[in-house]
């Protein structure tokens, strides 16, 4: 049985973030997009705890705009009328909305529940979404939008009795794995274990335990922790992402190379065109897989480091890289077969082009010659 003075956790101030991550073209333009939006803005940055070079953090730094909302009620729960959206250049938007929390800690897990896959929310971060690609339209590379979202939750607690949560060990974990998991029924030993293993602390007064659902963050000024995982759910969105257009781009390299070869085929320049689709399909793919990777740049901060490395193993970004590094592989070994194959076709010609002259240099050595 819990033990019940785990019940007396109590929040004082905090504020839940509920993420809408979305592609929405292969690139964002931003000075161009910056110029097309009148909401306010400003550039992302990520605001280290200890002392770290300034290079470090996101190259480019991407943009982040307050829109104007409307206020909307989850159970006890109202959420914040401004809205933020945060532009990525390799394509992507995050729609976040705030929702002020306090009170018993056990109160979030009815918050948890209602946020879990919310239609509303998800109706409503899409009709901005829309709104807002119509707006940048002219800044968006081959505008698309996919029916994907990667949804998130982030509960920081800036202030919370008892204040010192390290003293506690883990006495409150099974009411933090439920929130994580937002689920409404005790959890067993191995699933709370599993939901609050991934756990990380700057000082004293701070802690943060990340799931694949939700995160806990636990101090003041955790803000560089919120963004490192902002930015590990947008990182996973594209992953996603890239891992479907390398699918669809390996099914058509495959149909390519496995084609019959018909008439229209021997015509010159037939390979060409489909050597040249896969070329740029493989191109784009790895120019967004290098963006996307080369984004966030935390090498010399190693907490935000540490706090990177534990959000990608829980979202298993190491599975997606290696996928989809096996996948551009295999697309580039199909290109070179499709390449070899056309140089191949190309030598063809000119065989049967030298046999043709030569022929003709015979035939035309046996006619007679119209001179006297």
């Amino acid at each position: 049985m819990p033990n019940p003075v785990a019940t007396s956790l109590r929040i004082e101030q905090g504020t839940c973030y509920a993420l809408f991550a979305y592609d929405i073209g292969l690139a964002i333009h931003l000075d161009e997009a910056e110029r097309h939006i009148t909401a306010i803005k400003e550039r992302g940055r990520i605001r280290h705890k200890a002392r770290a070079p300034q290079y470090f953090d996101y190259r480019p730094a991407p943009l982040r705009l307050t829109q104007d909302g409307q206020v909307l009620e989850f159970g006890t729960y109202r959420s914040q009328a401004a809205v933020e959206v945060m532009l990525y250049d390799f394509g992507a938007v995050t729609v976040i909305y705030r929702i002020p929390i306090e009170g018993p800690f056990e109160s979030l897990l009815g918050l948890s529940e209602a946020l879990y896959e919310n239609d509303t929310l998800r109706t409503e971060s899409r009709r901005r979404l829309e709104q807002l690609v119509r707006d940048i339209q002219p800044a968006v590379e081959r505008p698309t939008m996919s029916d994907d979202v990667e949804d998130y939750l982030l509960f920081a607690i800036e202030r919370c009795t008892p204040p010192d949560i390290h003293t506690l060990g883990t006495l409150y974990d099974h009411l933090f794995a439920r929130v994580l998991r937002s689920e409404a029924t005790p959890l067993s030993d191995q699933e709370i274990h599993e939901a609050t293993s991934c756990r990380i602390a700057f000082s004293r007064g701070d802690l943060a335990l990340i799931d694949w659902n939700a995160a806990l963050i636990f101090g003041q000024g955790m803000e560089d922790v919120r963004a490192v995982l902002e930015f590990v759910n947008v990182e996973l969105l594209e992953m996603r992402t890239l891992d479907q257009q390398l699918d669809r781009a390996l099914d058509e390299g495959y149909e390519a190379l496995t084609r019959r070869p018909g008439r229209k085929l021997w015509l010159p320049g037939s390979h060409e065109r489909a050597v040249t689709h896969i070329g740029q399909l493989q191109v784009e793919s790895a120019v967004l897989f290098e963006r996307v990777a080369n984004t966030l740049k935390l090498l010399g901060d190693q907490y935000l480091a540490r706090v990177y490395r534990l959000a990608s193993q829980r979202f298993h970004l190491d599975a997606w890289d290696a996928s989809i590094l096996r996948k551009l592989q295999t697309l580039d070994s199909i290109y070179g077969k499709m390449a070899d194959r056309s140089t191949t076709q190309r030598m063809e010609y000119l065989e049967w082009i030298i046999i043709v002259l030569i022929a003709l240099s015979i035939v035309l050595s046996f006619l007679p010659s119209s001179g006297h």
